[in-house]
C-alpha cells in the first residue's frame, strides 16, 4: 500500500507543484513553457501532463525507499534536494539526448535552472503528499 502512497504523492505532486510552480513562471513571463500540456505523447497519444505526472509518480515509488525515514524539516530538505538533483541529472543528461535534443539542453542554464527548480517543486511537494497520506 505504501508504494501506491508514494505514486499518488509523486503524481499529485507533479500536477499541484511542478505543474503550479511552472504556472507562476509562465505567468511571470520567465518560461515560455504553459503548465498542463495537453499535446498527445508518442507511442500512445497520452496527454503530455498525464505521462509527466506518470513518471513523478514513479520517481517517487523509486526515492521513496531512500527517503522514507527521513522525517520533519529534514525529510522535507532530502525530498526537495533529491528531487531537483535526481529527475533533472536524467532529464538533462539521458531523456534530453534520447529526444535529439543537447545534452543539459545545449547548457542553457535557464533550461538547467528551470529544471531544478521545478523538480525541486515536485519534490517538495511529493514530500507533503506522503506526510497527508501518512506514507512510512
Amino acid at each position: 500500500m505504501n508504494w501506491l502512497k508514494a505514486f499518488a504523492a509523486g503524481f499529485l505532486g507533479t500536477l499541484v507543484f511542478h505543474q503550479g510552480l511552472l504556472g507562476l513562471l509562465y505567468a511571470a513571463g520567465v518560461s515560455p513553457r504553459a503548465p498542463f500540456p495537453m499535446a498527445p505523447t508518442e507511442p500512445l497519444g497520452i496527454p503530455q501532463v498525464v505521462s509527466l505526472a506518470f513518471w513523478g509518480g514513479v520517481w517517487a515509488m523509486a526515492l521513496w525507499p531512500l527517503l522514507r525515514r527521513r522525517t520533519g524539516g529534514a525529510g522535507l530538505a532530502a525530498w526537495t534536494i533529491v528531487g531537483a538533483l535526481g529527475p533533472s541529472a536524467v532529464a538533462l543528461f539521458v531523456v534530453f539526448p534520447l529526444k535529439g535534443l543537447g545534452m543539459a539542453g545545449g547548457w542553457d542554464p535557464k533550461i538547467i535552472v528551470g529544471a531544478l527548480l521545478l523538480n525541486a517543486a515536485w519534490g517538495l511537494g511529493t514530500a507533503l503528499f506522503l506526510r497527508a497520506l501518512k506514507a512510512r
